[in-house]
């Protein structure tokens, strides 16, 4: 069996886990506190973060590495056929992982001038994703590798959206409706586990930034 050695808030751990429940691969999660890192997992990760996995006495680091080692050994894949096309998503997924640094830039400003700096450039951002999206899914009707990494993303405007108004989606029609059918799907919704919202809010609170005061 797989073991997904993981964090309650991690959003590249989410990843792997969409993954493994799209395929249908049976896995167990550990979750750990990585403000006090037990021992037996500081011997296992040679990056001191997760996600990790465990599989046939290996070790695995790197979110991406992980979830397409999964999906290349399973029946069917989560990529496009295509290999130019596998290529592009490969491509967004990476902008993916960049606009997650903007977004933990965004909750950790300080200042009202620093936040606003960094929300417009999520919007720039989601703006050049938004020519991209050809739906109702990334590219299409069918669920891909990429439609499960920026619906990670989209969790944190999920529970934003509930205290403050970003104001950087209202226009994008594209992102929006695929932001929509993503909430909707069941291995997006159960990458996270029960109490993410409240634990995610507590989080964004405890940063004492500029947007922990927009906070009720």
């Amino acid at each position: 069996m797989h073991h997904l050695i993981s964090h309650h808030l991690c959003p590249y751990v989410q990843r792997a886990v969409i993954v493994l429940l799209e395929k249908n691969i049976e896995h167990k999660r550990t979750y750990i506190d990585l403000a006090n890192k037990p021992d037996w997992f500081q011997s296992l990760s040679p990056l001191g973060r997760v996600p990790l996995l465990q599989t046939q006495e290996t070790v695995l680091f790197e979110s991406q590495v992980i979830a397409e080692y999964l999906d290349e050994v399973t029946e069917g894949s989560l990529h496009p056929e295509d290999s130019l096309e596998k290529a592009r998503h490969r491509s967004w997924i990476e902008f993916g992982s960049e606009t997650l640094k903007l977004i933990g830039g965004l909750y950790n400003a300080p200042d009202k001038a620093s936040f606003d700096i960094k929300r417009l450039a999520l919007f720039n951002n989601l703006q050049r994703l938004e020519a991209e999206i050809d739906g109702p899914y990334f590219s299409g009707d069918q669920f891909h590798m990429i439609d499960g990494v920026w619906g990670t993303i989209f969790r944190y405007f999920d529970v934003i959206d509930t205290f403050a108004s970003l104001e950087i989606v209202t226009d994008l029609e594209k992102l929006l409706n695929w932001r929509e059918i993503l909430a909707k799907r069941l291995s997006i919704q159960k990458a996270v586990p029960d109490g993410y919202a409240g634990r995610l809010e507590l989080f964004l609170r405890n940063r004492e930034s500029y947007l922990s005061t927009l906070m009720p």
